[in-house]
């Protein structure tokens, strides 16, 4: 069954948690969007520098959650960090939750979830750098590879990719997950 997933992302985006998660999402039959508040192309971090250049499939103008099956928050650093201010951004994060679809987000990635308010009371991981702001906003954080909660994937690192990209397919899978609220 053909499904379309939007990857959100801004400059800064850790560059293997777009490109993984997206090459997976391909293999699977499936369409990627880059969406981003910005058109044009984004640029990636690659762990210690400025990465490739992404172009962007459509701006969050452009879009509605409605439009997809599944929505992936990649980390990075300065990525979540933009994102998390922006009202657009969060606004479409929300709309996921609220029409029960699957949300993977790693690394950094969880931060955006926070400041949509999707983070109190579920199970997650992190990057550890951010597991205490985490757990003030009410989630119960743990340290593994991979953490499943009603159609919410998250992961720490990009060495958690396989167990992520595998979770995040299998969710996506699976549909709306009616306990997927905010």
């Amino acid at each position: 069954m053909s499904k379309k997933i939007a990857i959100l992302s801004t400059h800064g985006f850790e560059e293997s948690e777009l490109k993984s998660p997206k090459e997976h999402i391909e293999q699977q039959g499936w369409t990627a969007h880059i969406i981003s508040p910005e058109s044009g192309s984004i640029k990636a971090w690659a762990e210690k520098d400025w990465g490739k250049e992404y172009d962007v499939d459509k701006t969050l103008d452009e879009v509605s959650a409605s439009d997809y099956d599944a929505l992936v928050l990649p980390g990075g650093v300065i990525n979540p960090d933009q994102l998390r201010t922006n009202e657009k951004a969060l606004s479409f994060v929300k709309d996921f939750f609220t029409q029960h679809k699957p949300v993977a987000a790693i690394c950094h990635g969880p931060q955006i979830l926070i400041n949509a308010g999707a983070v109190e009371g579920r199970k997650l991981t992190s990057v550890n750098s951010i597991s205490q702001d985490l757990k003030n906003a009410g989630a119960v954080w743990e340290d593994s590879e991979v953490v499943v909660d009603n159609g919410l994937v998250t992961s720490r690192t990009p060495k958690d990719l396989p167990a992520f990209n595998a979770k995040m397919v299998e969710e996506i899978n699976e549909g709306k997950h009616e306990d997927q609220n905010l």
